[in-house]
């Protein structure tokens, strides 16, 4: 039976799964790294395949899963959360001819911003997106430390944070931050945030009004964070960096863009230190994350 590229079905995603984990534990072992990426239950992309299936796809021969690629679209933001091929087919097409298959996602979903996430140390794959239009935006580094090394000096959280829940009010709320910080609503990733009982969302309040929106694992790390200025970035992160230490975690991580400079500073200064780095990559005209932490490469 020959190579073929369908779309991806919920029976596919324990298996392209262990596939994602495999090819990022080979990737990251060949650069010095360490084995990173651990199985976990394929929510996300169940979610993502009910919402929206035209953006899954699997390349399979003789019943064996090869490869993987899975974009999701908010607004005018179409975003490539994995694309990935087994390790031993590598250099074989495989790769672009799944790229090429969420790239039509994207012209049929009318998506005006295109962007991903990727490690900065993966030179073959961002030849590849370079040559469908996304190019490097801005580093974003993995920090963590010890919850303990963390609490040490953290003043008293800046801001009022509010529990995240479901009412019309909040749900404009989160869109108007999100607009202001990444340039699309993405109220129905918030409801799947929601309705993860390991993950835990506020609102953060300065004054009367809300300014920005933080989420926190019960693994400790956080994000996504989105602010509606970028004055306000420091006391969100600081904020939400109190709440994960006042948590009963052992570690406290979050993804910190190259753009944030404050929440860069207060993660140094807090003894928090880079574990890996990663890199944005868009299309012109977008990726100015100056208002936003992501929460994860597959998620955003």
């Amino acid at each position: 039976m020959s190579l073929v590229y369908r779309p991806a079905r919920a029976d596919d995603l324990a298996a392209t799964d262990v596939l994602v984990v495999a090819s990022i534990n080979d990737l990251t072992v060949r650069h010095g790294f360490g084995r990173m990426a651990a199985a976990s239950p394929p929510n996300f992309q169940l979610f993502s395949l009910q919402d929206d299936p035209d953006g899954l796809w699997v390349a399979e021969e003789n019943g064996e899963i090869l490869g993987f690629a899975w974009s999701w679209v908010c607004g005018d933001v179409w975003f490539l959360a994995q694309l990935f091929v087994d390790p031993a087919r590598q250099g074989q097409g495989i790769g672009n001819e799944l790229l090429e298959r969420t790239m039509e996602h994207a012209r049929k979903s009318g998506a005006i911003h295109k962007a991903l996430i990727t490690f900065t140390f993966n030179r073959v794959s961002q030849g590849l997106y370079m040559r469908h239009g996304l190019f490097p935006k801005t580093p974003i580094y993995f920090f963590n430390a010890t919850r303990e090394r963390v609490k040490q000096t953290l003043p008293e959280p800046p801001l009022r944070a509010i529990a995240i829940d479901s009412s019309a009010a909040t749900m404009n709320n989160l869109a108007e931050i999100d607009l202001r910080a990444i340039g699309a609503s993405r109220e129905k990733h918030h409801r799947y945030l929601l309705s993860d009982p390991a993950t835990t969302g506020v609102l953060l309040y300065a004054g009367d009004g809300p300014v920005g929106y933080g989420y926190i694992s019960s693994n400790g790390h956080i994000g996504p964070l989105a602010v509606m200025r970028t004055d306000v970035l420091r006391d969100a992160f600081a904020t939400m960096l109190t709440l994960a230490a006042d948590g009963s975690a052992e570690t406290i991580s979050a993804f910190l863009p190259g753009t944030c400079d404050s929440a860069l500073s207060l993660a140094i200064r807090q003894g928090m230190r880079i574990t890996f780095p990663m890199l944005l990559m868009a299309s012109p005209g977008y990726g100015d994350w100056m208002q936003y932490l992501p929460r994860n490469p597959g998620f955003m």
